[in-house]
């Protein structure tokens, strides 16, 4: 399955610590991917169970505007294989939607923008308003011009009173408006991820190296705990 977009992920708990550990995440993605990325930079549910995202990447224009650091992995991976399934016509329509703002406030919303791309007129290659006037008079004959009156009618002031009207919008790929009101919320959150599209899953450690992990813990905890005695008997003096 082709790469849609990209996450850098770094171990949170390292990071605090001083240390960038991280590494790229391609999606869609597999729970074998995940894990062994994750063993990789060293979060192994125990020591360290939390990561962040420093950065995203990839070919859908302004999606990656739209994701924050602390996006969850499953969730990403169900945007990226419902992307996957979408033509390149839906995925210039997607661009353009996430390009005007509409739906896109969190990764659920543009997950529900995948299913509701119907909702959007998309015109390809329309940049400004007397081509929008000219589809719209010309082509779909949404105005009754008399030929004789078209090489002096104003397609430019009809085209701008038109966007203004159906609040439509000027993508890089072209021009959409929103023609039908019937969106229809299909994703409400992890519990509607299929099963085949969750993918967030610590390393398997064996016996020794889940106590070696507890180990090193209690050890931490009891040199904090030293440190802080020592701190409060210095202030005590």
């Amino acid at each position: 399955m082709a790469t849609l977009f990209e996450a850098y992920v770094t171990n949170a708990g390292k990071y605090s610590e001083g240390q960038f550990v991280g590494e790229t995440l391609k999606f869609p993605t597999t729970a074998q991917e995940v894990e062994a990325l994750l063993k990789r930079i060293g979060v192994d549910g125990v020591r360290y169970q939390e990561i962040f995202i420093t950065s995203f990447d990839g070919d859908v224009l302004g999606l990656y505007d739209h994701l924050s650091e602390y996006e969850n992995l499953d969730e990403l991976n169900h945007l990226a294989c419902l992307l996957s399934e979408l033509t390149s016509s839906e995925l210039e329509t997607l661009e353009a939607v996430l390009d005007s703002g509409d739906h896109c406030s969190s990764v659920r919303d543009i997950i529900n923008l995948t299913q509701n791309l119907d909702c959007y007129g998309f015109y390809p290659g329309v940049s400004d308003e007397e081509t929008l006037g000219r589809i719209y008079v010309d082509d779909l004959e949404m105005l009754d011009v008399p030929d004789q009156v078209k090489p002096y009618f104003d397609y430019e002031a009809y085209g701008r009173d038109a966007c203004i009207h159906e609040n439509g919008h000027f993508a890089p790929g072209g021009y959409v408006v929103k023609e039908s009101d019937h969106f229809v919320e299909v994703y409400h959150g992890l519990q509607d991820i299929p099963k085949e599209h969750k993918v967030f899953s610590f390393p398997k450690l064996s016996i020794r190296a889940q106590m070696a992990a507890y180990q090193e813990i209690i050890d931490g905890s009891s040199l904090e705990g030293y440190r802080q005695m020592q701190k409060k008997d210095r202030g005590d003096r």
